[in-house]
């Protein structure tokens, strides 16, 4: 057995760990994930990021409107968007006019857009894990997705990912 000044050194030395679920595409939700992630990774934390439910429409690459294998995996598609570039506000969003002025406001204060920490955050290392649960449900594939993304992973992993992190965080 370790004395207890060894085994204070060792959980010193080891990276500490970040994992969230982003489970919602509202841009309120969405784009403090990314910036907690990729300023986690920048300061030397592993990120680990869950997308499930409408969080992993955030991760569809630009180009993928509609998708899915049947015509409800279709229609949801169309309705929900994907990819950080069509994320709204959950809340006072007036009709898109709200979204507009939050965006035009980060932007004067020099805040980067979701895309650029999206971009940022793959750069930086962080692991996007797609839910496999939920891509079956919307019949999405890897194909559907940006690059760089991790395998899919089952809820049980990732709770398991979770529990090894030094902080988890459900936004």
């Amino acid at each position: 057995m370790e004395s207890p000044e060894v085994e204070g050194k060792e959980e010193r030395t080891r990276t500490k760990r970040l994992s969230m679920i982003c489970w919602s595409s509202d841009l309120d939700r969405v784009w403090p994930q990314l910036i907690l992630a990729t300023t986690a990774a920048a300061s030397g934390m592993e990120v680990n990021l869950f997308f499930t439910f409408w969080g992993l429409r955030v991760l569809q690459r630009r180009n993928r409107r509609i998708t899915g294998t049947n015509w409800m995996q279709k229609a949801e598609s169309v309705v929900d968007r994907g990819s950080t570039d069509h994320l709204k506000l959950g809340k006072l969003h007036f009709s898109g006019m709200g979204t507009k002025m939050i965006k035009a406001l980060a932007r004067s204060h020099k805040v980067a857009m979701p895309t650029e920490l999206l971009e940022a955050a793959v750069d930086l290392g962080v692991r996007f894990y797609p839910c496999q649960m939920t891509m079956e449900l919307y019949g999405l594939t890897k194909d559907d997705f940006i690059d760089g993304i991790e395998a899919p992973l089952g809820a049980a992993s990732f709770l398991d990912m979770a529990a090894d992190s030094d902080i988890s965080l459900f936004i």
